[in-house]
């Protein structure tokens, strides 16, 4: 080979490699397949790339697993299945904070990291609200060690927040109305694990206070909520309804409605990151994509 055609592969081989590195389509296929919540198969998916010598050069399947198996475990007969799963998810993902590519990777991906943060704190409150200690302290232990020195995953995207919402009281206002009264003046509340009274609310805290003012006792907990709600097509929902979302693994928030049947869906919610705020669903699709289904207490 000659000399002068050395520098040329090099730089071609170089090319080449970056090229898969930064257009390789499954990888896209792995964040398509998460963020749709498609979890089982994007954990076994990131499983079968470990395995292969030619993806070693990129973290994303390690992280994949990581983010599935800590979203899968939060499913009880899961994580029956796969005990070591919870365990074997925290030890990769500290496996990934210490490479050196972490810092960009994580930069990358900081919607992603934030969900599943707050779906972590959302698990570790429903543990403790159950009185499961020791299992409530490993969780808290995990999102401690994980999400130390990982930056701006405090807050959910703000897009779809009303900063301003209408708090105006109506005259002589029919049940549904009081309903909503009755979430408004608890604007800006914040957010508290297990949380149930005005000093500090979760989602489904928040939910079952609001509608015990108004004379109605729900379950405590949001996909108890749904199990026992009256079903309500998306069309029908109006306010004093409940919208409830769904993780890819179970009923895991819920909202007071605000809109009026066939406006724009805005709710009242809980939020782990900003407490008690409303939220336009319509306009956010970290909201839309998750949305499970309807229900309603209300009996007209």
């Amino acid at each position: 080979m000659k000399w002068y055609l050395t520098p040329i592969l090099i730089l071609l081989f170089v090319g080449v490699r970056f090229e898969a590195k930064a257009q390789n389509p499954e990888f896209d296929k792995l964040e398509m397949l998460f963020d749709q919540r498609h979890y089982k198969k994007v954990y076994r998916r990131s499983r079968r790339m470990m395995d292969k010598p030619e993806y070693d050069y990129s973290l994303l399947p390690k992280y994949y697993k990581s983010l599935t198996g800590l979203q899968l475990s939060q499913n009880e007969h899961w994580l029956l299945r796969h005990p070591h799963a919870l365990e074997d998810a925290k030890e990769l993902f500290l496996e990934i904070k210490r490479d050196e590519d972490s810092e960009k990777l994580f930069a990358a991906h900081k919607y992603e990291l934030t969900w599943v943060k707050n779906e972590l704190i959302t698990w570790a409150a429903d543990l403790k609200r159950r009185g499961k200690k020791d299992e409530f302290e490993l969780v808290q232990e995990i999102i401690d060690v994980l999400f130390e020195n990982i930056d701006e995953l405090d807050n959910l995207p703000e897009e779809s927040t009303i900063e301003n919402p209408d708090t105006t009281v109506v005259a002589n206002p029919d049940y549904r109305d009081e309903i909503i009264i009755t979430a408004k003046k608890h604007l800006g509340t914040p957010y508290v694990w297990a949380g149930s009274a005005p000093g500090g609310f979760d989602c489904s805290g928040f939910t079952s206070y609001v509608l015990k003012q108004n004379g109605k006792s729900l379950p405590r907990r949001a996909v108890d909520q749904h199990t026992s709600a009256q079903k309500v097509k998306e069309k029908n929902a109006q306010k004093g309804d409940l919208v409830f979302f769904d993780n890819g693994s179970g009923i895991s928030h819920v909202g007071i409605v605000v809109s009026e049947k066939g406006e724009p869906l805005t709710m009242i919610h809980s939020a782990s990151s900003k407490g008690v705020i409303i939220t336009d669903v319509t306009k956010s699709e970290y909201w839309t994509k998750r949305i499970h289904s309807f229900g309603t207490y209300v009996t007209e």
